[in-house]
């Protein structure tokens, strides 16, 4: 069952620049939090760090006798909220480099099944992980470690050690951070109070008033972004919402996703039509823009007027999406969407035209956009695997073809615009085999 809640990010603004002397102490604090950051992923970034990232609290202790925030003169609000900070970054770059490996381990054809499985094994149990890594003996819980022997019996476990430390040396990636450009604040780091917010910095009992737009109040860890040159500042903010919960939406809804039609129902119905236009416009202004920054870059180094106008087109894009979403939902009123799993963007091609207008496509905020709305309308969706999923007749499941974007089954006659059997047999799929949830 979903939730009655879900965490929605709220932005706050400044209201007036914020004076140079003030954006100055908070440029100080940003700059020390992120040398906090630097020096937990140099220290704790590595193979050595693997035993004390979880849960954390050995490198908080660490880092609390490291004298480092006595230093640099922190308070402790930020020191700790940097060091937390630092170890999430490290946690998803293990992640990372263990997809990348359990990746190469599934396309190795020189392994046996045996071996496959056993650096699976290891790969997801994180202790044992860590002490291949550092050359120490496995030794874990008494109901794993006797799973372990048993699988360790039936391979060379020096070769596979050797193997797993030759890829992790060649894929993790040490962190390093070189912008002061934010920092998470604390509930107890600030004040909302006379249409604005205080917030504390570096000199002791101090803190300085930030004038709001808005005369919301929050109470949770926020996160301030700045932007010195333009004297601004942006609060972002976490937000429980309720959950709103729709009687009338009961169907289920097989979508296809395009990128000059964002989606296209089983039943026929198109939204985003103009996606296309829209997403054309934009790559095609992005490579002609590329093409003569890189012709006069020595010349004409400035990119302001190139990044304002770069926002005002993804603005209208994603504006244009999130209508067209609010209006899918509306109007087919789906309690579940099956929508197919894409594939991972795939680099090469002769055609850089059409690559780069691939590469434009906002299939990731389309994605995201689509699952917080429906998480926010309980609307369920589940993901279909889409392999050969436009070539198969929706109707009897034979293979067919593809012809001037229709689709025609050579065993049954059947014979439908391509994108409508898309859709049909990813609700097909959906409600069969091939589901994941």
């Amino acid at each position: 069952m979903p939730s009655d809640t879900i965490c929605k990010t709220v932005h706050q603004h400044n209201k007036v620049p914020i004076p140079a002397e003030d954006m100055k102490k908070l440029q100080e604090i940003a700059a020390d939090y992120g040398k906090v950051k630097n020096y937990v992923y140099a220290r704790f970034g590595g193979i050595a760090g693997l035993e004390k990232i979880y849960p954390g609290y050995t490198v908080q202790n660490e880092m609390t006798k490291s004298g480092l925030r006595s230093k640099l003169e922190l308070p402790s609000v930020y020191f700790y909220l940097s060091i937390f900070d630092a170890l999430g970054d490290i946690k998803s770059q293990w992640t990372r480099t263990k997809s990348k490996v359990l990746e190469l381990v599934s396309k190795n054809e020189n392994f046996t099944a045996e071996e496959k499985h056993y650096l699976r094994f290891l790969l997801k149990i994180s202790n044992a992980f860590g002490q291949v890594l550092n050359g120490k003996p496995v030794e874990l819980k008494k109901e794993i470690q006797s799973q372990y022997v048993l699988l360790a019996s039936k391979v060379d476990t020096g070769k596979m050690h050797r193997y797993l430390c030759r890829q992790v040396r060649k894929y993790h990636v040490i962190q390093h951070t070189d912008k002061a450009d934010g920092f998470s604040i604390a509930e107890r780091a600030y004040r909302y109070a006379d249409h604005g917010i205080y917030i504390s910095i570096k000199e002791k009992r101090k803190r300085i008033f930030v004038l709001l737009t808005d005369n919301n109040q929050y109470k949770s860890q926020l996160y301030v972004r700045l932007y010195p040159e333009q004297g601004k500042l942006e609060i972002k903010a976490p937000v429980q919402m309720a959950v709103r919960s729709h009687t009338d939406y009961k169907k289920q809804v097989g979508v296809s996703v395009g990128i000059y039609t964002m989606l296209t129902t089983d039943e026929g119905r198109c939204y985003g039509e103009e996606l296309g236009r829209y997403q054309i416009e934009y790559a095609d202004w992005i490579r002609m823009q590329t093409r003569s920054y890189n012709r006069n870059k020595e010349q004409n180094p400035g990119r302001k007027k190139y990044y304002a106008k770069k926002k005002r087109l993804e603005e209208q894009l994603h504006s244009y999406i999130n209508h067209e979403l609010n209006r899918f939902l509306q109007s087919e009123r789906a309690g579940v969407i099956y929508i197919v799993k894409l594939p991972k963007p795939q680099a090469g091609g002769v055609n850089k035209t059409i690559n780069n207008t691939v590469a434009q496509w906002q299939r990731g905020y389309i994605r995201k956009r689509l699952v917080q709305k429906c998480r926010e309308q309980s609307v369920e969706i589940i993901e279909v695997l889409g392999k050969d999923i436009s070539r198969e007749c929706s109707r009897c499941g034979a293979l067919g073809e593809k012809s001037a974007r229709r689709f025609i089954c050579p065993a049954c006659g059947y014979e439908v615009q391509e994108k409508t059997n898309t859709a049909r047999n990813v609700k097909k799929r959906g409600q069969g085999d091939g589901v994941l949830h």
